[in-house]
C-alpha cells in the first residue's frame, strides 16, 4: 500500500519526544504524581457532545466497554483514593471527530492540584503554555463578557433551555447560513462560540474564558459571581483554537448525580439514548472527593501550536486515515 509512511515528519516526532519529556519534568519539578488509568472502562460521559467508541465484550451483548474520552472518572477515583496531586499523559479517543484540529485517537495531558480552584490552576496552565510557546501574558475574559463584547448579547438571561432567543438565531445564520430547527440553546451558544467568537480571537494570543452558564457546567461546580449563578470552569484559547478545559471540580455526591443526570435528559432532548452513570465515580465521591480542581489539555494541538503545524496529521505519527 502507498499509505504506509507516517503522517508526521521524522522531526516533528522528535519534536513530540521533546514536548512529552518536557510536560513530564513540569510536573516532577513540581512534585505531581504520574499515573496510569484504563483505556477501556464500564462507564463513559453522558456528555450529548461527545460521540464514544463503544465494544461489546466476551463476544455478546451482555457488557460494554468504552474507550475513555478522558481519563477524568478513573482519575478522580485515585484523588478519592488518597493519591494527592496527579497527572497522567493519555490516550483518548471520541468518535467522528476528525478534521485540521481533531483525531479520533489523541493525546490528553490531564492533571488534578488538591485544595486549589479554577482561578489557581489558571495560573499554572498559563506557566505551562508559556514554557512550551514562548508567550508572555494572558488574558482572562467572563464568558458573559465575551460574548457582550463581540456578539453584543447576554449568554447569561434567562430563557426557556428549548430554544434559543431571536437574535442568537440571527447572529448564527449571519455567520453560519441555515442552521438546523432542532438546535436547543446551549447548542446555539455552543455555535456562536465555534463560528464567531474563536475566530476573533484568533490575533490576542492566550485567552481564558471562565464564568460559564450553569448549564455548560458539566462536571465542576457551580458558584454565584456578581449575583449570577456561574459554572466555576474555564477554557483555554490560543490563536483561538481550544487548547484546555478545566474545573473546580464538584464534590458533592449528590449535586454530581444531578448534573449526570441532567446530562442525560439533555441527551434524550437531542434525539440520543442516555448513556449508564458511572456508579463507581459516585461511589468515590460518596467516599469523599478532595476539594480539587482538575483541567484537560490536548498535547497534540499543544505540539501544533508550537510547531506552527496547520493540520494535527503533521505532529501524530499516524493520524485516522493511515493508522
Amino acid at each position: 500500500m502507498a499509505d504506509w509512511r507516517p503522517s508526521a515528519s521524522l522531526v516533528n516526532l522528535a519534536e513530540r519526544a521533546k514536548l512529552l519529556a518536557q510536560l513530564r519534568a513540569f510536573f516532577s519539578g513540581r512534585e505531581v504524581l504520574e499515573v496510569e488509568t484504563p483505556l477501556l472502562s464500564q462507564a463513559t460521559v453522558p456528555d450529548s457532545g461527545i460521540a464514544v467508541f463503544q465494544f461489546p465484550i466476551g463476544g455478546g451483548d451482555s457488557e460494554t466497554r468504552y474507550l475513555q474520552s478522558s481519563p477524568e472518572f478513573a482519575m478522580k477515583r485515585l484523588l478519592a483514593a488518597g493519591a494527592g496531586d496527579i497527572f497522567q499523559i493519555a490516550k483518548a479517543f471520541r468518535s467522528g471527530e476528525f478534521g485540521r484540529h481533531h483525531n479520533p485517537e489523541f493525546s490528553l495531558l490531564e492533571w488534578y492540584r488538591l485544595r486549589w480552584d479554577h482561578a489557581a490552576l489558571i495560573r499554572e496552565v498559563a506557566t505551562l503554555v508559556g514554557e512550551v510557546l514562548g508567550t508572555e501574558g494572558w488574558q482572562v475574559w467572563p464568558y458573559r463578557a465575551l460574548f457582550g463584547e463581540l456578539l453584543a448579547i447576554d449568554p447569561l438571561q434567562r430563557g426557556d433551555p428549548h430554544f434559543a432567543p431571536a437574535s442568537w438565531l440571527e447572529i448564527a445564520r449571519e455567520q453560519v447560513g441555515e442552521i438546523p430547527d432542532a438546535l436547543d440553546r446551549d447548542a446555539i451558544l455552543d455555535l456562536l462560540m465555534s463560528h464567531c467568537i474563536e475566530p476573533a480571537i484568533r490575533d490576542w494570543g492566550v485567552v481564558f474564558v471562565t464564568d460559564f452558564p450553569p448549564s455548560h457546567a458539566s462536571l465542576a461546580r457551580t458558584q454565584r459571581v456578581d449575583g449570577i449563578e456561574v459554572a466555576a470552569r474555564f477554557e483555554c484559547y490560543v490563536h483561538g483554537q481550544e487548547l484546555a478545559n478545566g474545573y473546580w471540580e464538584q464534590t458533592d455526591a449528590e449535586a454530581l448525580t444531578a448534573q449526570l443526570n441532567r446530562e442525560n435528559a439533555r441527551r434524550k432532548m437531542r434525539g440520543l439514548m442516555p448513556r449508564p452513570i458511572d456508579e463507581r465515580l459516585l461511589a468515590a465521591h460518596q467516599h469523599g472527593l478532595p476539594d480539587c480542581a482538575g483541567v484537560a489539555l490536548g498535547v497534540d494541538r499543544l505540539l501544533a501550536l508550537k510547531l506552527g503545524a496547520e493540520r494535527l496529521s503533521s505532529v501524530i505519527s499516524f493520524d485516522w486515515p493511515v493508522a
